[in-house]
């Protein structure tokens, strides 16, 4: 009796077990299907960080180094075999100021045009959101030559206002705050204007803070635009003394591109910066994306 009570139980939960198979097999397989996925997308960056710390000659033939070394960071550090030290912290500080400042003005005028487009509501304001959309979708590139010439007449080429000022309005930050400040009950402005606030009170005190995830999401987006930007500044700016990381990097690696690995960790400085933003900012970025996909 003691045999087939026991018989019973391990079929009863063999049973039990696979009904619960059987209920949860669409979420085990989008579980499945999910993480092979982001092993995908995270593999180039681990592949990135295992060769930048890999002995040089195990560079780009195999992906799991034998060994790790700090030999490609040592060698961009003291300027690869031009015995000349590199300017990484100078070259780095204008890459942040460029960046951040950057950043800071494309927020902030974004912010406002998409106020008077939105919410004001003035004669013309359809007109403006429909050109912001059409330029939304012109090549930046077929404008480089002539932004590059005006830049050159106003007489800012080789300077830090060459490679900024370009730059200072943004078409994606303002469409991106026109669509969040409509959703915005108008209501809401309405009885602010009724209890006397100003549009300046109304835009710092009950704007702004609703929209602070979508600030993040665009202000993340657009520092990691600015840092990334290489051809523009190479066409502006000649002065070793105001290059960013970017142009240093491209600079030295002119003639020396048969060093794969320093190559690597090159990739790993210019991505390090972004990495920490994001992990700081990650909060507000997930809520922004949220209401981007509504």
């Amino acid at each position: 009796m003691v045999g087939i009570n026991s018989s019973s139980q391990i079929i009863n939960k063999e049973k039990k077990r696979s009904k619960w198979l059987l209920r949860n097999l669409p979420t085990i397989l989008l579980y499945l299907v999910s993480i092979i996925f982001l092993f995908v997308q995270v593999l180039p960056f681990i592949y990135l960080i295992l060769q930048s710390l890999a002995p040089w000659n195990q560079v780009d033939r195999t992906i799991l180094p034998t060994s790790l070394t700090l030999r490609s960071y040592e060698w961009l550090l003291k300027g690869g075999e031009t015995s000349v030290a590199q300017p990484w912290l100078k070259a780095f500080g204008n890459s942040v100021l460029l960046s951040t400042s950057a950043t800071l003005l494309q927020v902030s005028i974004g912010a406002g045009v998409a106020y008077g487009i939105s919410i004001l509501h003035f004669k013309g304001s359809g007109s403006i959101k429909n050109f912001i959309l059409f330029q939304m979708f012109y090549p930046a590139v077929i404008l480089m030559v002539p932004t590059f010439l005006i830049i050159r007449y106003l007489g800012m080429y080789n300077t830090f206002w060459g490679m900024l000022f370009p730059t200072i309005v943004s078409l994606f930050a303002i469409f991106m705050f026109t669509n969040f400040f409509l959703s915005i009950p108008n209501e809401l402005i309405e009885a602010a204007r009724i209890d006397g606030a100003s549009e300046w009170r109304i835009i710092f005190s009950i704007v702004l803070p609703m929209a602070r995830s979508i600030i993040t999401v665009v202000a993340l987006f657009l520092f990691v635009e600015r840092w990334s930007n290489l051809m523009w500044d190479l066409m502006v700016v000649k002065d070793p003394a105001k290059q960013t990381l970017n142009v240093l990097l491209a600079t030295m690696f002119g003639p020396y591109g048969t060093y794969p690995g320093p190559l690597y960790a090159a990739g790993v400085l210019l991505t390090l910066p972004l990495v920490i933003l994001f992990l700081i900012f990650s909060r507000n970025f997930v809520k922004g994306i949220q209401f981007v996909l509504k």
